[in-house]
């Protein structure tokens, strides 16, 4: 006789199904007839809280909760948003200050090239004017 030490036939097993004692002392009823799941239907509750379960659950909620129940949706509905929404405010921020940045450097350097380009003309023309001014002093002085 082959005895497995895992099953202890004083303990039901789930399919099982055992009647409530009516009173103190009285024996369990015989276990009920084991019936397929697939051969019973859904109970109606279940088949219509599947059918019309977002809006079943929203007239629940909006029949029966409190206050203090709609604030503490409310604010688990925000955290919820606001974490989902965190990385993409943080890439649309870091985004837009690259491109701003980026912006204001080209404009920068725009006008700082500009300005550079004109000093460094009116600073070359000024060198070109002293210079030939003094190669031609210094060609009168030789004539003389």
């Amino acid at each position: 006789m082959s005895h497995d030490p895992a099953f202890d036939a004083s303990i039901p097993v789930l399919t099982e199904v055992f009647a409530e004692p009516t009173a103190p002392g009285t024996p369990l009823a015989q276990p009920a007839p084991v019936v397929e799941a697939e051969a019973l239907p859904p109970p109606a509750p279940v088949v219509a809280a599947l059918e019309d379960a977002p809006e079943a659950l929203e007239r629940r909620a909006v029949d029966h909760w409190s206050g203090e129940q709609w604030s503490v949706m409310e604010r688990r509905v925000t955290e919820r948003i606001l974490q989902q929404l965190q990385g993409r405010i943080d890439f649309v921020l870091e985004q837009r200050l690259r491109d701003g940045i980026a912006d204001a450097v080209d404009k920068a350097m725009t006008s700082f090239s500009a300005d550079i380009r004109n000093s460094l003309g009116d600073t070359l023309s000024d060198v070109v004017t002293r210079a030939v001014s003094q190669e031609i002093a210094h060609i009168r002085m030789l004539e003389k």
